[in-house]
């Protein structure tokens, strides 16, 4: 009984040790944010401003405009305003999974497609209010 007591109490001074990743998403609704993805060779750096319902895209000289629809305070569905293709025609599901006071870890991934990719945002500044 004792031992069972001892490990009873062990276990709760372990899993007070562990916190839920913190998720303030509102504060990265809207903002201009750096993403790096790194491939086998190269480190590919986009950046885009986000508005409440679209966000525009810079990467590799080429402008994109998406339209931005919150599912709720931490997910969003993504689509290309003007695609080229098919592929840019799919919808991309963002999920925030946590963050901090740079920015945001995420996962994302077409619509369409069980597969998912991680990445992190790094919230370069907020949006000036009009």
């Amino acid at each position: 009984m004792k031992s069972l007591l001892s490990l009873f109490l062990i276990l709760i001074f372990f899993s007070s040790c562990f916190r839920a990743p913190e998720r303030n998403c509102s504060d990265f609704k809207t903002g201009v944010f750096e993403f790096v993805a790194i491939t086998d060779s190269d480190t590919l750096i986009s950046i885009f401003e986000r508005h409440e319902d679209y966000e525009i895209d810079r990467f590799q000289n080429q402008v994109d405009t998406s339209t931005v629809r919150w599912i709720n305070d931490c997910e969003m569905i993504l689509r290309n305003k003007n695609p080229k293709n098919n592929q840019e025609k799919e919808a991309i599901h963002i999920k925030i999974l946590e963050t901090n006071v740079n920015g945001y870890r995420f996962e994302y991934g077409y619509l369409s497609e069980p597969i998912k990719m991680r990445g992190y945002a790094k919230k370069i500044r907020s949006l000036e209010k009009s």
